[in-house]
């Protein structure tokens, strides 16, 4: 009696155990897709307004943002929670392509890591949509294109430098002080 007493026990616990997982997994798991858009400027004085404008026009659900953060950098947080957030069937959507990342390797593999997970990609100033092959197809050629400027960008600002250089200029951050210019210009606290 006891025994059977004990089975009826185990079963209501393990019912009510995967009616929980079952609510939990709901949330987790969502029936529809979203547009998941993101955002990013270089500096604090850049403002992403016209992003902003931009994706909501696109009807992105959500947004998320990272301020202050180079392209190039690989430490992106804003990113980071977008792609976290996208399951199969969402959209990823961002105003420029440059916004995603500078390095082609990075985007395509970014956007290739997506498709894989069934994520679609759309950029809108570029008309990019990989959910077509033609999509595809012009999300590898623009790729291409804006790697190709951004070192062309790179190559005049090292010659530009070189340039300054060889006319006596100093290039990049003020030198540091030597401790003995330091001592002179901080005044000594005495206690």
């Amino acid at each position: 009696m006891k025994s059977n007493q004990i089975l009826r026990e185990r079963r209501r616990n393990a019912a009510l155990k995967n009616k929980n997982n079952s609510k939990k997994n709901k949330y987790n798991h969502r029936n529809y897709p979203l547009k998941i858009g993101y955002a990013r400027v270089s500096t604090d004085v850049q403002r992403m307004d016209l992003q902003m404008d931009a994706l909501k026009q696109a009807g992105c659900d959500q947004i998320f943002t990272d301020q202050g953060i180079s392209g190039a950098s690989s430490e992106r947080p804003g990113l980071q929670l977008a792609v976290g957030a996208l399951q199969k069937g969402d959209t990823l959507i961002v105003w420029r392509l440059d916004r995603l990342g500078r390095s082609l390797v990075n985007l395509v593999e970014l956007v290739s890591n997506l498709g894989k997970q069934g994520v679609e990609f759309r950029s809108l100033s570029e008309s990019i949509d990989t959910s077509s092959s033609g999509g595809k197809l012009l999300f590898h050629m623009i790729a291409a294109l804006a790697e190709f400027e951004r070192s062309l960008i790179s190559e005049r600002t090292k010659a530009g430098m070189a340039a300054a250089k060889l006319r006596g200029k100093h290039v990049g951050r003020p030198p540091r002080m030597k401790p003995t210019q330091a001592s002179k210009t901080t005044p000594k606290r005495h206690g």
